[in-house]
């Protein structure tokens, strides 16, 4: 990949973002750039890396944990990976190897897995984010959000777990704002509960202009950044 066509995608993406941060009274400092590196080689977050970004996402452990060690290797210390894509329970024990933050516990069975892997070092800690399922269909990944409070009453009682806010995906056939809001309500609701899980994972390339207007404090870009494979 070209470093110079990468560095110019990345720079007006942050252009974009400063600006749609401005337009909604908030500081670009604020919102944090997780750069979605799925279907591409280590040699991307190495190339973003040397660029002075850190956060990368990932959404298929396969994928992710032989690239988290090699950006490991290659560039030891610097990278800081989410996983961002729906978690088997089966795959918790591979994840929690790399990954700082899971932007996807969604169900009790899940949390349970996440628990008994954690139980194994008591020094170790994982960052979460609750995804909501925003759509009517009940076998798509998310919680309901009707189900939001029992369920992150769940999660606060666990002294490994911290958990940082909501994420959400908008739907394809609706206004991205009705989507948008509805994450935004589900965070003050959680925000109502625990005043630290404040964070809002939402807006991914084709949307997150619009996504940081509704509080959005976590972005998950991929191909406006890292272009197409």
């Amino acid at each position: 990949m070209n470093d110079s066509t990468l560095a110019q995608r990345l720079e007006a993406v942050r252009e974009r973002i400063n600006s749609a941060a401005s337009n909604s009274g908030r500081s670009a400092k604020d919102i944090e750039l997780i750069i979605v590196t799925k279907n591409h080689s280590a040699a991307l977050p190495i190339e973003l890396l040397d660029l002075g970004e850190t956060q990368f996402g990932e959404n298929k452990d396969q994928e992710a944990s032989p690239k988290a060690k090699e950006v490991e290797y290659v560039r030891p210390g610097l990278a800081t990976w989410h996983f961002v894509g729906q978690l088997q329970s089966n795959k918790v024990r591979s994840v929690l190897e790399y990954a700082s933050c899971i932007h996807s516990l969604d169900r009790d069975s899940l949390l349970k897995e996440l628990v008994k892997q954690l139980a194994k070092d008591m020094e170790k800690r994982i960052q979460v984010f609750l995804e909501l399922n925003l759509t009517d269909d009940p076998n798509r990944g998310g919680l309901d959000p009707k189900d939001l409070s029992r369920f992150a009453e769940l999660v606060l009682a666990q002294p490994q777990i911290q958990l940082l806010g909501v994420m959400g995906v908008v739907g394809l056939d609706v206004e991205p704002a009705v989507d948008f809001e509805r994450i935004a309500k589900a965070s003050a609701e959680l925000v109502s509960l625990d005043p630290a899980a404040k964070f809002i994972s939402a807006g991914m390339s084709g949307d997150f202009e619009e996504a940081l207007g509704f509080g959005a404090t976590h972005l998950r870009i991929g191909t406006a950044i890292t272009g197409n494979r």
